[in-house]
């Protein structure tokens, strides 16, 4: 019933800056949280941002100050505003749909690659 699509994603180089968008579609209500993660070629999946319901945002460390989250429920959509990118950033960004009581929801991925 819940679909999740990621874009935005694509090649820069360093200390360029993405915007990823999430849409949501399917059977869900927005008093949810939806977040980013991403994984990088080898490495395990990792939690980058959160977008609580009402509008309680959290970045991890190595993106704060870089990085921004919001979300648009009107459009159902959620954003990650990605500035001075790092090589490190290298990664599939993943969009997580958590929506009580049916858990869990993940999209395809949205790479992104940061040359140096």
């Amino acid at each position: 019933q819940v679909q999740l699509v990621e874009s935005g994603g694509g090649s820069v180089q360093a200390g360029g800056s993405l915007t990823l968008s999430c849409v949501c579609s399917g059977t869900f209500v927005n008093q949810n949280v939806m977040a980013w993660y991403r994984q990088a070629p080898g490495q395990e999946r990792e939690l980058v941002a959160n977008m609580g319901p009402g509008g309680h945002s959290k970045v991890k460390p190595p993106v704060e100050g870089r990085f921004t989250v919001s979300r648009d429920d009107a459009k159902n959509t959620l954003y990650l505003q990605m500035n001075d990118l790092k090589p490190e950033d290298t990664a599939v960004y993943y969009c997580k749909l958590h929506q009580p009581p049916f858990g869990a929801f993940w999209g395809q991925g949205t790479q992104v690659t940061v040359s140096s």
